[in-house]
């Protein structure tokens, strides 16, 4: 009788069980990174970064979303790089909000300092 049959036979199903185990030990459910992502969104959703950064801040509250329905079909890895790209994209809505509205406060005090040259011009004529 031919031994090597069952021998391999053993290591098949052990390498069957090893792969399977494998499988079952998936990636942790990402709370910390739903709670962390969950803040950045929050954080972001003011009326100034709607208003001057509306497609990044539409683009952290949808993968927080998608993130959330992941978590829900327990898509754990798929959950966690979700909410990590939400919480990036959230802070991303605010750093283009504050350039934006840096770019305005900019602008008005350029234009401000404009008018006040023209003014002391005007008042530095001989006759005023």
């Amino acid at each position: 009788m031919n031994r090597t049959l069952p021998a391999a036979a053993a290591a098949v199903l052990a390498l069957t069980s090893t792969v399977w185990l494998a499988g079952c030990a998936t990636t942790p459910m990402p709370t910390t990174e739903l709670i962390v992502a969950d803040a950045a969104v929050k954080n972001a959703s003011t009326s100034t970064n709607s208003a001057n950064a509306p497609a990044e801040l539409q683009l952290a509250v949808s993968k927080l979303a998608l993130a959330r329905q992941a978590e829900a079909d327990k898509d754990y890895e798929r959950a966690k790089w979700l909410a990590e790209e939400a919480q990036v994209d959230a802070q991303a809505a605010d750093m283009h909000a504050q350039s934006t509205q840096s770019r305005k406060a900019a602008k008005d005090s350029q234009d401000a300092a404009r008018v006040l040259s023209e003014e002391l011009r005007r008042n530095a004529k001989p006759g005023n």
